[in-house]
């Protein structure tokens, strides 16, 4: 193997050493949390690091449309294809945005070298390591990292980094303002226009009222009340092993208990702004047509797609294996939307 091979190797071997064992008990997952958290470099404090805030005001010091944020918490060699459509799709829509991404491992040599391409179209892309002490410092979040630090805090069955990446976003917006993004979206058209926002997943099709909130696509102002109090909720309740406790539902959860209390100021979009497929549909969207129906059903969902939605959230966890085929909506969508548009097909 190559070198690359031989660390690409080590490091994911050190990413999968960190998932939880499944049926432990809380005080076994203590343990073990204490036992591996050196390995746990997101955690981590250096020189690097503490560059952090200083990192990011230079860099949306350049002029920026828009101020992204994304995370990313994995190897970067698991920084694929269907991540990079992302980046490209958001480049599309947005090309005088600036892009942070929140990750150690893409900020490294083999991170800027997927990046480059785009960096070298001119767009404003770079990936920072977070600090998350200088992060989480004056917020609720603070306390709640101390104790998890402390090595006395169950982190729960579901893997950190995922929780983590659920109080990043919210931090980082509090903290600097702007978009946040998952890397499993797909942006259709600019977000012009849009404030102090959060989509609804699902709503009751008889009274027209939300059910269900997501926090895959978040657009606020710095400083903004509620995602103070989101944070506040992550650090109170947080609970590591109901998957979404600490991610859509928590969002959910706030906004419910706020009700129409003055002083937010928030809009929640229909599910057609974000997710105008659930996660049970969305597969038919990386299928071709088989035949005349199916092909009537990709153009009617074409159609549907450019009018209010601004993006499709792919629901990664079950399309992530699912081929782009020729002819599917995703590839009609990729094709529109990309910048550098290589190996659709195969991703």
């Amino acid at each position: 193997m190559s070198m690359q091979e031989e660390i690409d190797e080590v490091e994911d071997e050190n990413w999968k050493s960190l998932v939880p064992p499944l049926s432990a008990t809380e005080e076994q997952r203590i343990a073990w949390f204490r036992e591996k958290m050196p390995k746990f470099e997101i955690l981590k404090s250096n020189n690097l690091t503490r560059l952090f805030h200083s990192r990011v005001k230079e860099f949306f010091n350049s002029g920026c449309e828009t101020q992204f944020f994304i995370t990313w918490i994995s190897p970067a060699g698991s920084f694929g294809r269907r991540e990079f459509f992302m980046l490209e799709s958001l480049f599309k829509a947005h090309p005088t945005a600036c892009l942070m991404i929140l990750s150690r491992s893409m900020d490294s040599g083999r991170g800027h070298r997927i990046l480059k391409p785009l960096a070298d179209r001119g767009f404003k892309v770079n990936a920072v390591t977070p600090d998350l002490a200088i992060l989480f410092n004056n917020t609720p979040a603070k306390a709640w990292f101390k104790g998890m630090k402390s090595g006395n805090k169950d982190p729960g069955e579901i893997p950190l980094a995922q929780n983590l990446s659920n109080l990043i976003r919210l931090a980082v917006l509090y903290k600097y303002g702007g978009v946040y993004l998952d890397t499993d979206f797909i942006v259709l058209k600019p977000f012009t226009g849009l404030k102090n926002s959060i989509g609804a997943q699902s709503m009751d099709m008889e009274t027209k009222n939300w059910t269900r909130l997501n926090n895959a696509v978040l657009i606020f102002d710095m400083n903004h009340p509620l995602l103070l109090k989101f944070m506040e909720e992550f650090a109170s309740t947080f609970d590591g092993n109901k998957w979404g406790h600490n991610g859509p539902y928590l969002v959910s959860r706030v906004v419910e208990n706020i009700g129409k209390q003055p002083g937010y100021n928030f809009t929640v979009l229909q599910p057609m702004a974000f997710y105008p497929v659930d996660w049970i549909r969305i597969s038919r969207l990386f299928m071709k047509p088989a035949n005349r129906s199916d092909s009537r059903w990709v153009q009617d969902k074409l159609l549907q797609l450019s009018g209010e939605t601004y993006g499709v959230h792919l629901w990664n966890k079950q399309t992530r294996n699912l081929r782009i085929e020729e002819g599917s909506v995703m590839g009609s969508i990729i094709l529109e939307h990309c910048l550098i548009c290589q190996h659709i097909y195969s991703s």
